[in-house]
């Protein structure tokens, strides 16, 4: 059975770049872990294309962030010294826990041209983990087991499912996984989770006789095993255990609506620390214009 559909709402980040976003949704504010789901693109990048689109130097608490891409190129850095470029089927794995800035900017598209696809999702740290000390890592090759089988080509992202797990570092049991489907192949779902969903980031699939389009997340009640590709698609499936509830304000997720308040001061009063190889300028915090953002360089 299907508890509920949640059809992405469009954003604007900025600078001419909207998302697709799904998660959070006032009926359905997570999935297992995951309290966070935007759809990236698609999104032609023309050569030369203006800094203002590019994800400016931003602060995180007491989440991953989990990036991963169908098309393009995104270059991050972060306050910890990380620098690496994300490319088509890898994923670049930040976890903020105590705090953390990033930048995301996209390079290759201004020098050459790109065309940009993905899936960017937050995964809330479990309480224990919540303060844990930021990192880093990039996946790709073997960290992200692939499959093939009846029409369904696999990879696994995140976690353990489908009899393999991928090498990312997770803090509480999740899946996530991108499924390629030929026309008319049917995809088996990973059971053993209390909370489970399914994007359609491209085509379209049934369940039950029923057809969901490109753009809608199926929130997966107990008994939902297999889906069918109504034509060619693209779909990723997530889930896991809940952690509790989380207060999301901007970029910040906590159990405590103090340690927001507190994130918020301290990202306004500029006691967390940039990224050393991007620091001349950072997105303010919303609904403060007395800070502006320094000039870009």
């Amino acid at each position: 059975m299907i508890e509920m559909v949640i059809e992405q709402r469009r954003r604007s980040l900025g600078g001419g770049l909207d998302v697709g976003r799904v998660l959070p949704f006032a009926k359905r504010r997570m999935v297992g872990p995951f309290v966070f789901f935007d759809h990236m693109g698609p999104l032609d990048l023309a050569p030369g294309i203006d800094r203002s689109l590019d994800v400016r130097p931003h602060p995180h608490i007491g989440l991953s962030t989990v990036t991963y891409l169908f098309s393009g190129e995104i270059m991050h850095r972060d306050s910890i010294g990380s620098q690496q470029a994300i490319r088509p089927q890898e994923v670049n794995w930040m976890t903020a826990g105590s705090g953390i800035t990033h930048s995301e900017r996209f390079e290759k598209g201004r020098a050459t041209g790109d065309h940009l696809h993905g899936i960017q999702a937050w995964v809330a740290l479990p309480l224990a983990d919540e303060e844990t000390d930021p990192s880093f890592s990039h996946h790709e090759g073997d960290d992200l087991p692939q499959w093939s089988d009846g029409g369904v080509h696999g990879q696994l992202i995140a976690g353990s499912a489908y009899g393999l797990t991928a090498a990312a570092r997770t803090h509480s049991p999740l899946f996530y996984a991108h499924l390629d489907l030929e026309p008319g192949a049917t995809a088996e779902l990973p059971d053993g989770f209390s909370e489970r969903a399914l994007y359609v980031a491209t085509g379209a699939i049934e369940f039950d006789g029923i057809r969901y389009d490109t753009g809608k997340m199926l929130v997966l009640g107990a008994g939902a095993s297999r889906i069918r590709a109504a034509e060619r698609a693209t779909v990723m499936v997530l889930g896991g255990e809940p952690i509790g509830e989380r207060f999301l304000y901007w970029n910040f997720v906590s159990s405590s609506k103090d340690r927001l308040a507190q994130a918020a001061a301290d990202w306004r009063a500029g006691r967390m620390k940039l990224p050393d190889a991007d620091d001349q300028e950072f997105i303010p915090l919303p609904e403060d214009p007395a800070r502006p953002a320094p000039a870009a360089t």
